[in-house]
């Protein structure tokens, strides 16, 4: 009986992959610096039997259809809004993510961002490498206070509680606003649950850590913004599309809030004459939310035990849809 055949949408590390090449036949997109095409995207679905898709592939109801043997896409990431659940539902095909295994890692980087964009550090980087010390100044890149501040976290999932854990350890008073309360959180880490609007009033750190869905896409619009503090920092690690990001634009712009820290954006790469490029107090970064090497390998060996349970006639792992 032949393996598997399984196709991986990105170059993954051969140290990864070669664990897996006795159970199955893989193939991958060569390239390392650039994306899949669509072509040939759509002709290997019609050899696949399972696919280890990224964020950034179109997984829609065209490619879908040409999904003749796939029992099982296997999405590089915890979202999965660049697949048509429904589509893949309706023709059988198990679609997995890979939530749990990333959460403290992209907790560390969202607080970090969060940091680096109070404190102005990348801002004061370049300053230096640009030989721009000349002398010392009481407020030479002052930036602004994290601890004992207040953040208000929009999306109280696992990485919002990891979030909320570590500024625990800078004495943060913690808002959050969730589609549920959580309790544990509330117990646990002293977070208080409260409205949208009380959260962006009365947060000197708006975090949002939201996915995105029909109700949070663009909650981040003129009206948030204009209901933040003007001292307020803007944090985003979720999804790009859940910020109208012209408003956000003109929100740093006119100084209705002070600084935002963003790591994703509505559209990826993000063109280097984008508005939001050009302002000094906001730190850009190119969507690095789980990118550690331990993390991403855990990723994706979780991507290939997904798929080998479903092959085995087992339930996914981490399954998404039902």
């Amino acid at each position: 009986m032949s393996k598997p055949y399984v196709y991986i949408t990105r170059s993954l590390p051969e140290d990864v992959v070669n664990q897996f090449r006795d159970i199955f036949d893989v193939h991958m997109w060569d390239y390392k610096e650039k994306p899949v095409d669509r072509e040939t995207l759509l002709q290997e679905a019609t050899k696949a039997d399972a696919l280890i898709t990224m964020l950034s592939d179109k997984v829609d109801e065209e490619l879908l259809n040409e999904c003749q043997q796939v029992k099982v896409i296997a999405n590089l990431a915890v979202g999965y809004d660049n697949i048509n659940v429904k589509k893949a539902e309706e023709k059988g095909i198990t679609i997995t993510n890979t939530p749990d295994v990333l959460t403290e890692t992209t907790a560390d980087l969202t607080f970090s961002l969060l940091m680096a964009t109070a404190r102005r550090i990348v801002e004061a980087a370049e300053y230096v490498k640009e030989g721009q010390w000349q002398n010392w100044a009481p407020l030479l890149l002052a930036g602004n206070d994290i601890h004992h501040k207040t953040i208000g976290i929009v999306g109280m999932g696992r990485i919002g509680e990891a979030v909320a854990k570590r500024a625990t350890g800078f004495y943060m008073d913690i808002l959050y606003h969730n589609r549920s309360r959580k309790e544990r959180a509330e117990q646990e880490l002293g977070a208080k649950y409260v409205s949208f609007e009380d959260l962006l009033e009365q947060s000197d750190y708006v975090v949002c850590l939201a996915p995105l869905t029909k109700e949070t896409k663009g909650m981040f619009d003129q009206k948030a913004f204009e209901k933040m503090k003007s001292t307020a920092i803007f944090v985003n690690a979720s999804r790009g599309a859940n910020v109208d990001e012209e408003a956000l634009y003109k929100a740093l712009e006119k100084g209705e809030i002070k600084a935002a820290g963003l790591d994703v954006f509505a559209q990826e790469p993000i063109s280097s004459d984008h508005p939001l490029l050009q302002l000094e107090n906001v730190v850009a970064l190119p969507h690095i939310g789980s990118s550690s090497e331990e993390t991403r390998k855990n990723m994706m060996e979780l991507c290939f035990e997904n798929i080998q349970r479903v092959w085995n006639g087992q339930e996914a792992k981490t399954k998404v849809n039902p």
